[in-house]
């Protein structure tokens, strides 16, 4: 499947998370994004080092200044179940604008046609890591990785493209 890119709509399909009472919710995409401004964030694993201490951090960050420039909510995605999702979101306490969302069984990966095989490392197929744009479902911005890189899909890559 080709990746997903500028001008497509993303595809609607279900992900997992906790909400505030921590509750799990299965929810389509749609639900979350539609009529919204929408960054879609996914990076291949949950305490992985990259995603721990560069990916998630940027976008806690620069929360308050995405929002200032019109995002409605940021979306923390991965191939993980959201007990996992969970725990590695009360590892920021800092955090209150990012949600973090599971994709269990990486599902919603592929019909994104953002699969990374990292099987030769013992993580099966997870997300590559990529931060999306979307303006009510349709996709602005499109930045996705090569292998385990991060140089495109950061928080300030976004605001730059805002």
């Amino acid at each position: 499947m080709a990746p997903i890119t500028v001008g497509d709509v993303v595809p609607d399909g279900t992900i997992s998370f906790f909400d505030e009472n921590d509750q799990l919710q299965t929810v389509s995409v749609h639900s979350l994004a539609a009529g919204k401004k929408v960054i879609l964030f996914g990076v291949p694993g949950a305490f992985t080092p990259t995603c721990s201490m560069k990916h998630v951090p940027g976008f806690i960050e620069k929360a308050e200044e995405l929002k200032s420039k019109g995002v409605d909510e940021i979306i923390c995605f991965s191939v993980n179940d959201p007990f996992v999702m969970k725990a590695w979101g009360k590892t920021y306490p800092e955090n209150k604008h990012v949600k973090f969302v599971a994709d269990g069984s990486g599902e919603y990966t592929h019909l994104l046609g953002l699969e990374l095989d990292l099987k030769d490392k013992g993580l099966g197929v997870r997300s590559r890591r990529f931060a999306l744009l979307l303006d009510n479902l349709k996709v602005t911005v499109a930045n996705v990785e090569s292998g385990g890189e991060f140089t495109v899909s950061s928080a300030d890559d976004i605001l730059k493209a805002l």
